[in-house]
């Protein structure tokens, strides 16, 4: 079997057969989005990187005592098992709000660039993004999750709602309520968010 080629649920039978190899191909496969997400809600790499590998034990854990059930839903599975550590995490350190990034080298708005953009496109660029981001903190923690998750992970509506257990169009409801509380800040504070 071509394991790059081959599908999740492929991949899946093959590591629970003894090929430790398809494990591998099946979280290169998605490492950058659970990263990223991780990294986005967390926003401190150590943590970030204990978070990642917590999650992944956990998918293996499970995976070998037969208590995964194949829905062709595998990364929103993985995400939710990440978005559960994270919570946890910060329930058993009793911290509401994000942590610092202590890591200022990372920067997703680096990996989306279409173009190289010029010094001063760079720098306003990174000043309306720090804006977005201290502005995202005033926002309830069902809307900036929403945000985060839509915006920073790439996750439709549909996968919102199953990773925070909501319907879609709760998800939908916080996301317009989310861009509405940002607009008011944004005028409040007369910020020109443009480049």
């Amino acid at each position: 079997m071509d394991l790059a080629k081959a599908d999740e649920k492929q991949l899946i039978k093959s590591y629970l057969n003894g090929n430790h190899a398809s494990l591998q191909v099946l979280i290169k496969r998605h490492q950058n989005r659970l990263y990223s997400y991780i990294f986005l809600l967390v926003k401190d790499k150590q943590l970030a990187d204990d978070i990642f590998q917590d999650t992944y034990l956990k998918v293996i854990n499970t995976l070998k005592q037969g208590n995964y059930r194949d829905e062709g839903k595998f990364i929103q599975w993985v995400m939710r098992i990440a978005h559960n550590l994270i919570i946890d995490h910060f329930r058993k350190s009793k911290k509401v709000s994000f942590v610092e990034s202590q890591n200022n080298e990372y920067d997703v708005f680096d990996t989306i660039r279409l173009t190289d953009p010029s010094v001063e496109e760079r720098l306003v660029t990174k000043q309306i993004h720090s804006d977005v981001n201290k502005l995202l903190q005033y926002l309830p923690d069902e809307q900036k999750e929403v945000i985060m998750l839509r915006c920073y992970a790439g996750l439709s509506f549909r996968d919102i709602a199953e990773q925070t257990d909501v319907s879609i169009n709760t998800a939908l409801g916080r996301m317009r309520y989310a861009l509405i509380n940002l607009r008011k800040l944004i005028e409040e504070r007369k910020l020109v968010l443009t480049s």
